[in-house]
């Protein structure tokens, strides 16, 4: 039933991504004509962030099939788990560079700002709303357990945001004739995206970096081992995060007690803590290897 059941499971991630990339692309080829006959930096701003939806989206699909496909090779003893962790990297690196160039074109426009029509930036929002929302709503039930659909999931919400943006816009340029609606949004679009587009590098960076996940203290773990009956010592302690949702320990324990008693005690002490994947040694007391790093 795992095997299968995961296996559906991802085929229903990859088909819900499939639609989505399919939906967004169709829009993005009439908002972009769209913002380059209306002169429109709002629009445009809009379109280069749903260039990086759809970027999310190829990249999320590629890396997702890599991961169900798995690897045969004697070297890669991990699949290719870690390719939606490489492209969440280079989604938040396309994502900084199409907000850099938005705010150094918005600047530019600062005092030679040109006439927008309000009516198209009204329209073209308004069909974007609807199709961000929808798209989110294809992805929403996957962004927990995917970093790839995350990076994409939260880059369609931010785009839902740029849309109602341009709605704006449009209104104040039809009510009011502001020159500067359009080049405000493009701005506060920009912005949106940026500290999202810092955090999905972050969260992805630290897994590369082998830090320990944020929802577990080691300090607290390292206790909880010693704390089981019989142990003496615990060393090479490791935790780290193989991919979303995957987990890993290491730990050698010594101890002078029963060694299959502790190390039942000690893997329900890690699977409790949800560290089902987990590799325990336990040693005499007294004999255990130190980890050369000093770890």
């Amino acid at each position: 039933m795992g095997a299968g059941h995961d296996h559906r499971h991802t085929d229903t991630r990859l088909s819900r991504m499939v639609v989505g990339a399919a939906i967004l692309t169709a829009f993005f080829a009439i908002e972009l004509t769209t913002a380059i006959t209306i002169n429109s930096m709002a629009l445009l701003a809009d379109a280069g962030h749903l260039l990086t939806d759809l970027a999310a989206l190829f990249m999320g699909v590629v890396a997702v099939m890599l991961a169900r496909r798995g690897s045969t090779s004697p070297s890669r003893t991990y699949g290719w788990h870690r390719a939606e962790v490489f492209t969440a990297v280079a989604n938040a690196v396309l994502l900084i560079g199409v907000a850099t160039f938005i705010l150094t074109e918005a600047i530019r426009r600062i005092g030679t700002a040109p006439d927008v029509p309000g009516v198209p930036m009204i329209v073209v929002a308004v069909a974007g709303i609807t199709v961000n929302i929808g798209v989110a709503l294809l992805l929403r039930s996957h962004s927990a357990e995917s970093l790839a659909v995350r990076g994409a999931y939260m880059e369609v919400i931010a785009d839902t945001v740029g849309s109602v943006g341009v709605l704006i816009a449009g209104v104040v340029t039809i009510t009011t004739g502001w020159p500067y609606a359009d080049v405000v949004v493009a701005v506060f679009v920009a912005l949106w995206v940026l500290p999202r587009a810092f955090a999905l590098a972050g969260a992805a960076l630290r897994i590369l970096s082998e830090a320990s996940p944020s929802h577990i203290d080691v300090a607290e773990l390292r206790a909880a081992l010693a704390a089981v009956d019989g142990v003496t010592d615990v060393h090479d302690l490791h935790v780290w995060t193989l991919a979303p949702g995957q987990d890993m320990a290491t730990a050698h324990l010594g101890t002078s007690a029963d060694a299959g008693r502790v190390l039942a005690d000690a893997r329900a002490v890690l699977a409790a803590r949800g560290l089902t994947h987990a590799t325990v040694q336990v040693e005499p007391a007294g004999q255990g290897g130190r980890c050369p790093l000093g770890c």
